[in-house]
């Protein structure tokens, strides 16, 4: 590991504590001496990094204390880029368009070494497999999800029954060739997941549903949770 990438590496794991980290832990994370550490936090601290404490007691990084928003390491960028790239490929065309902008952005904000690494990356996402289209605005469907409002469908099973629901929205989630949207549904009252392709109709209501989106998320998850019998993430 650099230095460079080390003393970043220390403020990384005090910022991800309010607990004293002691030189002995740092040494075991970062695979050095506990010699290399001291110097390590005292060069830190030379530099104004507000870090508090002593050999032997352990450090604490002073809590009014920031960093620039794009000091990346090169595996973060690589996993920012991966993601981008993926999403580039597989959102809809707000949320591609989007992806290629963050790439840019970050290709831009990063320092120059570090810039290989989005554009000769050793890592890629996969082609396209999703031939299927959608049947409703997925943009607009993650408004309405963040918005907490219903939307009508009228909707195609696997055996070409149509039937119509009142939904509410709770996640478009991303299967190998499709979409799903996994929504409360008014009719079956019960969460269900349609396939967004099978969708042959939607009326983008005005109605809320009442429910929080973060609290109609968590019961989604307890009702998958339940119904799988494994915790999800």
């Amino acid at each position: 590991m650099r230095r460079a990438d080390r003393l970043f590496q220390i403020i990384q794991i005090l910022r991800g504590t309010t607990r004293p980290v002691t030189a002995e832990t740092l040494a075991g994370e970062l695979e050095v001496s506990k010699r290399s550490v001291y110097r390590d936090v005292a060069d830190l601290i030379g530099q104004r990094v507000p870090i508090r404490g002593e050999a032997g007691l352990g450090y604490v990084l002073g809590r009014d204390f920031d960093m620039p928003p794009l000091m990346l390491t090169p595996d973060e960028i690589e996993a920012a880029a991966l993601g981008a790239q993926w999403v580039a490929e597989r959102g809809d065309a707000v949320l591609a368009a989007a992806a290629r902008d963050l790439i840019a952005k970050i290709e831009a904000a990063v320092p120059e070494r570090l810039r290989p690494f989005i554009a000769e990356p050793t890592i890629g996402a996969p082609a396209n497999t999703m031939a299927a289209r959608d049947g409703l605005d997925i943009a607009k469907t993650r408004a309405w999800i963040r918005a907490g409002r219903k939307i009508r469908i009228r909707y195609r099973d696997e055996h070409d029954a149509d039937s119509e629901r009142t939904i509410w929205p709770v996640i478009i989630g991303y299967a190998e060739t499709v979409r799903l949207l996994a929504a409360w549904c008014e009719l079956r009252q019960d969460f269900r997941h349609f396939r967004t392709d099978r969708i042959v109709a939607a009326d983008f209501l005005d109605a809320r549903h009442g429910a929080r989106p973060g609290e109609l998320r968590k019961r989604w998850k307890r009702s998958m949770e339940k119904e799988r019998g494994v915790r999800l993430p």
